[in-house]
């Protein structure tokens, strides 16, 4: 938002003018039309970049704890399906991710935010469904000073 703001908007102000100094004819300037178009992009974008860090809430990870998965936990997983199978226990981390985060809107998080340890969560992913057993949620200070 910052570069737009401080960066584009003075750019795109600059190339209209200098459109306008070179072309007087303003229906026939396709530099300034194309100008224009960019600058009301532009501002379309900031004015949504402003509504979305009004909305933002910070959220300090240091003061959660608790069983329920919420934002910045880290959780153990048994894979349902392998215990079935009779392979043994294994435990499955669902952060694919190397350093070991994944999205708040991946299929695997969205199913676990609200759960609590001991709870089967069924996930519907796009290779199909998968369950997994809570195993253990965690708040570590070690582990959120990471980020």
């Amino acid at each position: 938002m910052r570069h737009r703001i401080r960066v584009a908007r003075p750019c795109l102000v600059q190339r209209i003018q200098q459109s306008i100094s070179e072309e007087a004819n303003l229906i026939e300037n396709s530099e300034y039309q194309a100008a224009l178009a960019e600058q009301e992009l532009n501002e379309t974008r900031i004015v949504d970049l402003e509504n979305k860090l009004a909305r933002a809430e910070i959220v300090d990870v240091s003061k959660l704890s608790g069983d329920t998965i919420k934002f910045g936990a880290t959780v153990t997983l048994i894979d349902d399906d392998t215990v079935r199978s009779g392979s043994g226990r294994s435990s499955v981390s669902p952060r694919p991710k190397k350093e070991g985060r994944i999205s708040v809107t991946s299929p695997i998080a969205r199913a676990l935010i609200g759960k609590t340890k001991g709870t089967t969560v069924l996930v519907e992913a796009p290779g199909g469904a998968k369950a997994y057993n809570v195993r253990q949620v965690e708040w570590s200070e070690g582990k959120r000073k990471k980020r």
